[in-house]
């Protein structure tokens, strides 16, 4: 690892196979990989000067806010105080508030779905198709408690955005007028969104209660694995290679199709940067979500803050979600592009669907894009570890 801090530019990371869905894919062998992002016992010591230049690499990780780094700065009287008041009076009420909302759609979502069977496919299972009244409550009470959650959690307002892209970054691949114009009421396969904090999700489900991509253990979560059915989530492990399996790809993609196919169907919500940035950046898109060859939506989130930025990028879980809870107020700010019809050539090239929408989403939302990826998220997570004396484990954001 020591070497591996040292030889970070001149040594490219070693390359995370694409399956289609969003996240990495992981070798058969080595079943999957649930190292942590930051573990002491293998963090390397490394000086002030290469941490400087290890950030300048991995800029799209590095935390700017008033708590610093990993969220262990020094922090102002000022900002001491706020927290100590926020501890013993806001937070209390907030995980209060934030139980009840879960608990009452729970049982919403446990009695819509009693004498229902769910649908079975493969190794998934899901209320998503669901139709009548049930699914109408599901759908809205799920959009209306998803609201009142990031309410409770301080986001008052929502600022939407409805933009047109600017003449100035056409598709690279039409020259002139081809089948897209006449798709214009096509309806988009897929959702498209940069990926900032697990708060994304919440988001998106107020807006447009779409489903996800998840791993196979949330649907036996407490609470939250009856919701996720609900929400018709894709449930992953890692691909498949036997013959009876679509695998995520295949699994994603007649997904895909069906949303873009069958207004009833929900759609699809995919992150394809695979992992969380500090929002300034956009890394790579994986082609999961573009194999499908249908229109997509492009949806660009931005948080701005002036203290704590929501941003889960190089910070423990649970600290992250204690210091969101002390914030008074935290805001939330969401550009949403028209849908973007694919010409005859991203469609016969996934990779460089990706790549256009990728690009107009960076040009739309000012963000820069970034060539680096999870590896050397990992690499950067250990060099922070490895110059903090008190151990910590981060998430593990390519499950």
């Amino acid at each position: 690892m020591e070497s591996e801090l040292k030889d970070l530019n001149s040594k490219p990371a070693k390359p995370v196979p694409d399956d289609g869905s969003g996240e990495p894919a992981h070798d058969d062998a080595s079943g999957k990989d649930d190292r942590p992002l930051l573990k002491p016992d293998l963090a390397p010591q490394v000086s002030t000067e290469e941490l400087q230049e290890l950030e300048k690499k991995c800029a799209a990780y590095v935390r700017r806010d008033a708590y610093g780094t990993m969220g262990r700065g020094e922090l102002t009287v000022k900002e001491k105080v706020l927290l100590g008041l926020a501890l013993v009076t806001l937070v209390p009420i907030r995980v209060v508030l934030a139980m009840t909302i879960l608990v009452i759609y729970y049982l919403i979502c446990r009695i819509c779905t009693l004498f229902s069977v769910p649908n079975r496919d493969e190794e998934q299972e899901d209320y998503a198709h669901m139709g009548g009244w049930r699914r109408a409550v599901i759908v809205q009470c799920g959009r209306s408690l998803s609201r009142l959650m990031l309410f409770v959690l301080g986001f008052y307002w929502i600022n939407e955005t409805y933009r047109i892209p600017s003449d100035a970054q056409p598709n690279p691949t039409t020259d002139c007028k081809d089948e897209s114009e006449e798709e214009g009421t096509e309806r988009p396969g897929a959702i498209i969104s940069n990926h900032v904090s697990y708060l994304d999700i919440l988001y998106h489900m107020s807006s447009s209660f779409p489903s996800f991509v998840a791993k196979r253990s949330v649907a036996k979560l407490p609470l939250v694995g009856l919701i996720s059915k609900c929400l018709g989530c894709v449930y992953v492990q890692r691909e498949s290679k036997s013959s009876d399996f679509k695998g995520v790809s295949g699994v994603v993609t007649e997904r895909v199709k069906e949303a873009h196919q069958n207004n009833s169907a929900p759609p699809m919500m995919l992150f394809p940067e695979g992992t969380t940035t500090n929002g300034d950046f956009l890394l790579p898109f994986k082609t999961g979500a573009f194999l499908a060859k249908a229109p997509v939506l492009p949806v660009i989130l931005r948080y701005p803050y002036e203290r704590f930025s929501p941003a889960w990028d190089s910070i423990s879980g649970v600290r992250h979600v204690i210091f969101l809870f002390c914030q008074f107020v935290n805001h939330i700010e969401v550009t949403r592009l028209p849908v973007y019809y694919p010409s005859q050539q991203e469609k016969d090239d996934p990779k460089l669907y990706a790549t256009n929408v990728r690009r107009l989403m960076a040009s739309e939302g000012k963000m820069t894009q970034s060539d680096i990826g999870l590896a050397e998220k990992r690499v950067y997570h250990a060099a922070l570890n490895g110059n903090n004396s008190r151990p910590s484990v981060l998430h593990q954001k390519d499950d």
